[in-house]
């Protein structure tokens, strides 16, 4: 019998099978890549795609948020805001970056301060096209802010907004969160772009799957809500080791991004943040004697009792600040932001805290602004946008002339946010407070509002009906009401949240000129007109200003008339434009007022002639 003997290899054979063997797992694991990217598995993870509704447009994508959550399930969407793949001219572009405050819940829509914001730029700056792109998402703090900001410079921002800071320690990958990997950035960064990879994304949707079978028993009392689900050091003490990674974690990542865009010369308005003092009790308490959280807060309150308001204001601080349960922002993080807004010139301050102070009595935030422990009301909402509109307008951000200004009163009264919106916060938060850490039961003299806005708010709410479901309810019943300004309202909401359907703008601008709102009607004419420029379009809106006794914006529609009509019509509107000069400075002038109603009827607008003749 023949022995046959192998050889084992020595030297240079040995190392590189060594080499080989060692390769082999990642080779197999980039061609296992390259196979799940042809076949399009998993998901993109891009801050952007192309909209697949109309590839003119981008949109943000819907799986952004997922490498940033070691529980995919937990991942939250954001807006669908589009903005143009090709820059168009007259164009300024605003992206918003931040939190839950942010995207405005709990009313989201029109109630986002970006909104109200957009609603302002809008009517005083009606020949600019406005494209102001929220990009926040509840439950994410800085790591996302700074991942999203880094994408932007490519899409040619004019201004960046920026609001965050209180989901430090539970937001996604934060000190407390169960998302929570390290506090090494370069390895948090390393993570973040694995994640990316196809591969990474089939081995988690593999545990996702076993782990769905274990948890497929689960009852519905098992089941918590995001705040707690994402919630796991429930104690983090005033400067301890977990508290102070957050500051740091804070200062690093908004340091970079400040760094970033301010390299980029692109305006960026950086936001202090603000949360309930006055009547939010502390979520922990380390104890109860007066040198705790909670006894600071007796104290504060006791204060206030007795007008007392500078030390209830101190003492309201200091129990915020030893609140173990950190979902509002310790005053360090407002410490930082305003260091950010001196060290880098591109950045500016946004002072909201200071903003909200000044409408809260005695200087003291509490229920008159903010709903529950840090998200705003509306009248908060109103007020955070006007803290950033009056910071872009102290940098003289926008150049063109305004057509006129928009004060803070006038906004208040024009925005069209809905009763119906305004429910749905009250539901949302009413729902929110009977869960962890609130655990409140339903005030005994809450009662469901039974009007028609009341049940579209419930069903919207509970998931049974869609925001735009409801508004076109709401404008059916306005319509067949004939109340045109309740369905004015509706149209005019409508349009800000979907600016680019003609439709809207067509509805707006024909019940504006019903209702002998000529301005409004005008505005939303020239809006249509943008997305679908035609003659007869622009005769309207020469007809309307006409109407509203604005011939001078009347004078850039006239080219769009009849050519034969044309001449006559210049000559006509140049000496209406003259004569108006004058009785401005002549109010009493019979004359000239004779001569403006003669115009307006050539013009065929006995209406208008009768309001001068009259004079």
């Amino acid at each position: 019998m023949t022995t046959v003997t192998t050889k084992s290899p020595k030297g240079k054979k040995l190392l590189l099978f060594k080499v080989l063997a060692t390769l082999f797992p990642f080779v197999l694991l980039i061609l296992l890549e390259f196979v799940l990217r042809f076949f399009h598995y998993g998901h993109n993870t891009d801050l952007f795609i192309k909209d697949p509704y109309d590839d003119r447009y981008m949109v943000m994508n819907s799986y952004a948020s997922e490498k940033f959550f070691s529980d995919t399930a937990n991942a939250t969407k954001g807006n669908s805001e589009l903005f143009q793949v090709d820059k168009a001219p007259n164009t300024f572009r605003i992206f918003v970056l931040g939190e839950s405050t942010t995207i405005g819940y709990p009313y989201f829509h029109n109630g986002s301060f970006h909104r109200w914001l957009q609603y302002r730029l809008n009517r005083m700056y009606p020949y600019k096209n406005f494209e102001i792109i929220n990009l926040s998402l509840t439950a994410v703090n800085s790591y996302t802010v700074l991942d999203f900001g880094k994408q932007l410079a490519q899409y040619q921002p004019d201004a960046v907004l920026i609001y965050t800071g209180h989901n430090e320690y539970y937001g996604a990958l934060g000190v407390g969160s169960t998302s929570y990997i390290g506090s090494n950035r370069f390895l948090v960064q390393t993570l973040l772009k694995l994640r990316t990879l196809k591969v990474v994304q089939l081995f988690n949707n593999c545990i996702k799957k076993v782990s769905g079978v274990f948890a497929s028993h689960k009852t519905a009392a098992d089941r918590q809500t995001l705040m707690q689900r994402m919630a796991s050091r429930q104690h983090i003490e005033l400067n301890s080791t977990d508290y102070q990674a957050g500051i740091n974690q804070y200062d690093e990542n908004m340091t970079e991004l400040c760094r970033l865009l301010n390299d980029e010369k692109i305006p960026t308005f950086l936001s202090t943040v603000v949360s309930n003092e006055k009547d939010q009790p502390p979520f922990i308490s380390n104890g109860t004697g007066p040198n705790s959280a909670m006894g600071f807060y007796k104290a504060g309150q006791q204060a206030f009792a007795k007008a007392d308001y500078a030390t209830a204001k101190q003492d309201f601080d200091k129990a915020k600040e030893l609140d173990e349960l950190r979902f509002r922002a310790p005053e360090a993080i407002n410490t930082i932001i305003r260091k950010l807004a001196t060290e880098f010139p591109e950045v500016h301050l946004v002072d909201t805290k200071k903003e909200f102070e000044q409408y809260s009595p005695h200087g003291i935030v509490g229920n008159e602004t903010i709903l529950e422990h840090l998200h705003p009301n509306l009248h908060g909402y109103s007020i955070m946008s006007d803290a950033f509109f009056q910071a872009m307008q102290s940098q003289h951000l926008i150049a063109d002339p305004t057509e006129k200004e928009i004060s803070y009163a006038q906004l208040v009264k024009d925005m069209p946010v809905t009763k119906m919106d305004s429910l749905i916060g009250l539901i949302q938060i009413t729902n929110l407070k009977t869960g962890w850490p609130f655990n409140q039961l339903i005030p005994a003299n809450y009662k469901p509002d039974t009007s028609l806005s009341g049940v579209l708010a419930s069903r919207i709410e509970s998931a049974q009906a869609t925001w735009a479901d409801g508004m076109d309810q709401l404008f059916a019943y306005y319509r067949n009401s004939n109340d045109k300004e309740g369905a004015l309202r509706i149209m005019k909401a409508m349009n800000l949240e979907f600016p680019n359907e003609k439709q809207y703008c067509g509805n707006a601008a024909n019940i504006a000129a019903i209702l002998g709102n000529y301005d409004e009607a005008a505005f939303y004419y020239k809006k249509l007109y943008q997305l679908d420029p035609n003659d007869q379009l622009a005769v309207n809106i020469f007809q309307l200003y006409l109407r509203a006794d604005e011939p001078n914006e009347a004078l850039a529609y006239i080219k769009n008339l009849p050519q034969a009509q044309q001449a006559q019509a210049v000559n006509i509107l140049t000496q209406i434009i003259d004569d108006k000069a004058i009785l401005a400075k002549q109010p009493h002038n019979a004359q000239v007022t004779a001569r403006l109603a003669a115009n307006y009827k050539l013009l065929g607008l006995t209406d208008m002639a009768s309001k001068y003749s009259a004079k």
